[in-house]
């Protein structure tokens, strides 16, 4: 039989040399949730860089408990994993997907820990007594841990679900999954006409701001953004989580915002304020409708990271937000279809800029130099260049070439590849 201090002893120098891997096991997780939990990790990126700062704090957390032969029953969870629970709640995401991500984490910890034990000279019963070591002490630990994220996500539910404007958020939730029939009823709970135009918009922040009132922020920018609509009232703001809100505006007659309007707005507002709207549409379904859409869209804004454009309409984007549900596939299609104009630089920025404008008004020189206040020959000259770049063309892949330019246009460094 292995002696205990034998045992804790290996298991500790396996602790410290996994101890030199924690970025890369994180990594890893993240892509395991990818696969397994992709609702947590394609989500927008203040919550999936969170997501990671809990998987690190819980994986150095473990191992300094193998390290130093800490009693996993006296650890505290980390600042990191509270939150992360505490945004889950906001989000109304359920809980066993919370608890599953910790069991799915261990369970790929263990193996990676056994593999490496087995990499190393040492006889049965001593990697049996360790891994037996790591179990119980692992258990113990996601055991200890679990309980408390989940104390920490039922509490911020409750107060979140108290919050009138998450009571709001539960009728308007019933109503996208296809309830709230009584339309007296629900106009009455929500404080917003139900009949009549509908438009849909998500605003939201890209990253933690520094100070102030978040959600007070978003509503008031929803608020201003309104005055510039032909709405019949104010708009419907419903939060999503601390960083985002949901907004619909009743509409005296069917339009858009206006788009100069509105990113003079946004001016005034923090930069890291984003926006994104749907189609206009009528009644309860049009509510639905442009919802989706604005939800379409912002799947897609948030994919494309900082590098995107503040402003997205489905009216300009909706067909790109239908071919970006995998980005790195976007990406490649990108690439594979503009070539050498793909290159993430000033240069061909221009190239693509004036090439896009050149297709967009028919393939008129004339039309596109009013367009770009530039000469007519300085349009020709680079749109043959852009030509030259693309090693074929346009005629032959215009419907391609336009798409994949818009990508470009709108997506920025997220679809180009550097130079």
């Amino acid at each position: 039989m292995v002696e205990e201090a034998v045992v804790y002893e290996h298991v500790a120098r396996l602790a410290r040399g996994l101890g030199g891997q924690i970025d890369e096991l994180t990594a890893d997780l993240v892509a395991l949730y990818a696969r397994e939990l992709p609702h947590l990790v394609y989500d927008d990126e203040s919550v999936v860089s969170l997501l990671s700062a809990s998987l690190y704090q819980n994986i150095d957390t473990a191992l300094r408990i193998f390290q130093h032969g800490i009693d996993p029953a006296r650890v505290e969870a980390p600042a990191a994993a509270m939150e992360y629970a505490r945004r889950l709640a906001q989000r109304g995401t359920p809980v066993i997907d919370l608890i599953r991500a910790y069991y799915l984490g261990q369970t790929a910890i263990l193996n990676h820990a056994l593999h490496e034990a087995t990499q190393q000279a040492m006889d049965r019963e001593l990697l049996g007594a360790m891994m037996s070591r790591a179990l119980t002490v692992t258990f113990s630990f996601i055991d200890r841990v679990t309980q408390q994220v989940v104390s920490a996500y039922q509490e911020e539910r409750d107060r979140w679900l108290l919050n009138r404007s998450a009571v709001r958020a539960a009728r308007v939730r019933a109503l996208l999954a296809g309830g709230g029939h009584e339309v007296d009823a629900s106009e009455q709970a929500l404080g917003h006409r139900l009949r009549g135009g509908q438009l849909a918009a998500i605003i939201w922040f890209s990253a933690e701001p520094g100070q102030g009132n978040v959600l007070g922020t978003l509503e008031g920018v929803a608020t201003e953004i309104g005055g510039t609509l032909p709405a019949s009232g104010p708009p419907l703001v419903v939060p999503y989580d601390s960083l985002c809100a949901w907004v619909w505006y009743p509409l005296e007659r069917p339009v858009l915002p206006d788009e100069e309007q509105v990113r003079k707005v946004l001016e005034r507002t923090d930069p890291k304020v984003r926006l994104v709207a749907g189609d206009p549409g009528e009644g309860i379904e049009g509510f639905r409708r442009s919802h989706r859409q604005a939800l379409r869209v912002h799947a897609l804004a948030t994919a494309a990271g900082e590098d995107c454009d503040r402003l997205l309409t489905f009216r300009d984007v909706g067909a790109l937000s239908l071919m970006t549900s995998d980005m790195a596939a976007a990406r490649g299609w990108v690439v594979d279809t503009l070539g050498a104009l793909a290159t993430d630089d000033e240069a061909h920025e221009r190239l693509r800029d004036t090439l896009r404008v050149f297709l967009e008004s028919g393939s008129s020189y004339t039309a596109a130099a009013a367009r770009l206040t530039m000469h007519k020959n300085s349009v020709q000259y680079r749109v043959r260049k852009a030509e030259e770049a693309l090693g074929r063309p346009v005629g032959g892949h215009r419907l391609d070439v336009e798409l994949a330019l818009k990508l470009c246009d709108r997506l920025g460094s997220a679809v180009l590849v550097a130079d």
